[in-house]
């Protein structure tokens, strides 16, 4: 496993994270907890130390679970947790008062509850689960994580970025008052790289890029046959014939330029390869897929050549919409 500075945090963190949405039992189905906790484990015997998960992720049970393993586990273990907008929209909407998304009791009572969960005396990086670029001057936000990080119950902080906008974390980058950003990177999104990466590296802001599967899509597993349960949340990613049809396509073109090249492998490998990402976070339910995922990281940066060719691969399109 390699290792990567988290921006200015002082964390060397495993560039192969642990994406935790898919444990937390309710919006991805089809797992177990025995399953997670054995795949928690497993990744974290091959080197992995971050795992991010979120109070909202199964009302808290991901954060439980994670909380379960690391208390067990002998190593420095970092985690990342969130704090859900209080009027559960998410993205965040335009025009939407920070009153009603990110008060400063709220912020610090959601720290409180997350830490009741994971059962630990510190968070390692608190991030708002939503952002709105329109916040950035309000004094709410500041004056929570502030008094967070002054009370030692959190070590660091930083936002999750709206969905496909990564230019959203510009104006809070130059504040100086985060640490990190959480953004939605991958062979089809590659719209962080045009102006927040570079922010990033001149302001040494850690980078974690989510979503590098594009939840599923470039895994190759998705056909137009595919069938979710209703209240899967990729039931509504893939809803109906043509987005599924349309991923289809898009990965067939990708197959065809990779050869014998593993797609998922690839897709993971492209995100490392940009110098601003601190780790990249893929969710993985089975041991096989946390094996799978950690033994990608000594293999480094994919060849200028392929990155060159993912290029033309670039895909503007929103299906969280």
């Amino acid at each position: 496993m390699q290792y990567r500075k988290l921006g200015r945090t002082g964390f060397l963190v495993s560039d192969i994270g642990y994406g935790a949405w898919g444990i937390g039992g309710k919006q991805w189905l089809g797992g177990t907890d025995d399953e997670s906790v054995k795949a928690l484990r497993r990744a974290i015997e091959l080197g992995l130390n971050l795992i991010d998960t979120a109070l909202a992720y199964g009302d808290g049970h991901s954060e439980q679970l994670v909380g379960q393993v690391v208390r067990e586990t002998s190593g420095k273990i970092y985690v990342a947790t969130k704090v859900p907008p209080k009027n559960l929209v998410w993205p965040a909407r335009a025009g939407t008062p920070i009153a009603e998304v990110f008060p400063y009791d709220y912020i610090l009572q959601s720290a409180e509850t997350s830490l009741r969960n994971l059962k630990l005396d510190t968070i390692d990086l608190l991030q708002l689960h939503v952002w709105n670029p329109e916040w950035t001057p309000r004094d709410e936000w500041r004056r929570a994580l502030e008094e967070l990080k002054r009370s030692g119950k959190v070590q660091a902080v930083g936002v999750s970025l709206s969905d496909h906008d990564p230019d959203s974390g510009l104006d809070i980058i130059r504040t100086g008052l985060i640490d990190t950003v959480q953004v939605i990177y991958n062979i089809f999104d590659q719209s962080p790289e045009r102006n927040l990466f570079s922010a990033c590296q001149e302001h040494n802001i850690g980078v974690l890029a989510r979503v590098p599967l594009d939840e599923g899509g470039l895994t190759g597993s998705i056909t137009e046959a595919t069938r979710f349960e209703p209240t899967d949340f990729r039931a509504r990613y893939f809803r109906g014939p043509d987005r599924k049809k349309q991923v289809v396509e898009h990965v067939d073109a990708l197959r065809r330029d990779l050869g014998d090249a593993n797609l998922a492998e690839t897709a993971l490998r492209f995100c490392l390869s940009h110098p601003a990402v601190s780790s990249v976070i893929p969710g993985r339910r089975t041991v096989r897929h946390a094996e799978a995922n950690c033994a990608l990281s000594d293999k480094g940066p994919l060849p200028p050549d392929t990155l060159r060719m993912l290029k033309r691969h670039a895909w503007a399109r929103n299906f969280y919409s």
